[in-house]
């Protein structure tokens, strides 16, 4: 039961001090001038712990967002792998709504807030992927912590995404992407040649170490994958031969060590840096337009033009969903489209060339 204690201070005024002490939970406190609201917020304050509504109305009106977002990334940031990007994110959020009480967010709020995403001539899509960071800060918020009681971007709509052009390098951008890599640096070369050889992500290959491979089999495994699966995908031919003339000229010694390492300091597993490299490269093959990912979508593209089934291509890819793998069936489709032609062509040329036309 509350304990409500009748105070009277030396200038003689009254007052009623509020106690709630229930086990498990902290003591809740409040002073109150008239009885009434004392015993009113004694009930309802009670009523709330029980059932488990507390934290909305107490921490949600002590903690800022500034608060969550910054034990978030103490607690759960380290252990994400697209933390880098959630990190990039978060720090907007911080800098736009840092100082507001949780008890403040509101689905208006928000909308009005991410109005400044699209000002900033970001996409429908990169404005989403904001959003989903923040939320997922705030529905960890709600039941980790209890320090809100829902998620108020529930109630707000994603933009709609655009379809994404798929960008893939054609045979002569490949030429001389592969000529500039080398040129520029060959463990360069080495990751370009694996994206397009296996469709694996940057993270992927720069985070592989020397026990991921199977230098006599040329079997790559890949434990940290975007899903949380492992993949495993064969390399033969020039992206073997590479990876195995890096482990001879390494001399090979630890298994734990990345095969990409920093130039820096190798020995505490930072992966290489390539951003700059793979820009300079692009710069140097005069290709525009073209992220290191889109390597990924030249290997997916170069399979489905191969006759490879989607099947195969997304166990190759790491797809955990087919829906996500037929973003290339249009590339499938025109393959079919083309031999279909082909056929026409030489059927009609055969019945053109047996046909005698009249002299003039």
């Amino acid at each position: 039961m509350p304990n409500i204690e009748k105070r009277i201070s030396s200038e003689g005024a009254v007052s009623f001090r509020v106690l709630i002490r229930l086990k498990g939970h902290p003591v809740q406190s409040a002073t109150f001038q008239r009885l009434t609201d004392a015993r009113r917020w004694a009930a309802s304050t009670e009523s709330a712990i029980r059932e488990g509504r507390h934290f909305e109305v107490s921490e949600s009106k002590k903690r800022t967002v500034s608060d969550l977002i910054k034990q978030y990334r103490a607690d759960m940031l380290p252990r994400l792998r697209s933390a880098n990007a959630r990190q990039v994110h978060l720090d907007w959020w911080d800098q736009k709504l840092g100082r507001y009480l949780l008890a403040d967010m509101r689905p208006a709020l928000l909308i009005d807030t991410r109005k400044g995403l699209l000002d900033g001539e970001r996409t429908p899509s990169t404005v989403n992927r904001y959003c989903a960071s923040l939320s997922s800060v705030f529905t960890w918020g709600v039941k980790e912590l209890q320090w809100m009681g829902d998620n108020p971007f529930f109630k707000v709509s994603n933009f709609d995404e655009p379809e994404g052009v798929i960008r893939f390098l054609s045979d002569e951008e490949r030429t001389a992407l592969l000529k500039a890599c080398q040129s520029h640096s060959q463990d360069l070369f080495a990751i370009v040649v694996l994206a397009l050889s296996t469709g694996a992500r940057r993270n992927e290959i720069l985070t592989l170490t020397w026990k991921d491979i199977d230098l006599k089999t040329g079997l790559l495994t890949f434990p940290k994958t975007k899903n949380g699966s492992i993949r495993r995908v064969p390399i033969t031919g020039l992206a073997l031969q590479l990876v195995r003339q890096i482990a001879a000229d390494r001399k090979l010694k630890d298994a734990n060590g990345l095969v990409f390492p920093g130039k820096t300091k190798p020995t505490q597993h930072k992966p290489l840096a390539i951003e700059n490299i793979f820009k300079a490269a692009l710069k140097t093959a005069q290709i525009k337009n073209f992220r290191f990912h889109d390597l990924r979508h030249s290997a997916a593209s170069y399979l489905v033009m191969a006759g490879v089934d989607m099947r195969t291509v997304a166990e190759i890819l790491g797809h955990s969903d087919i829906k996500t793998t037929m973003r290339y069936a249009h590339i499938e489709q025109a393959q079919v489209s083309r031999k279909a032609v082909d056929v026409i062509n030489i059927f009609n040329n055969k019945r053109i060339s047996a046909t005698v036309l009249p002299s003039k």
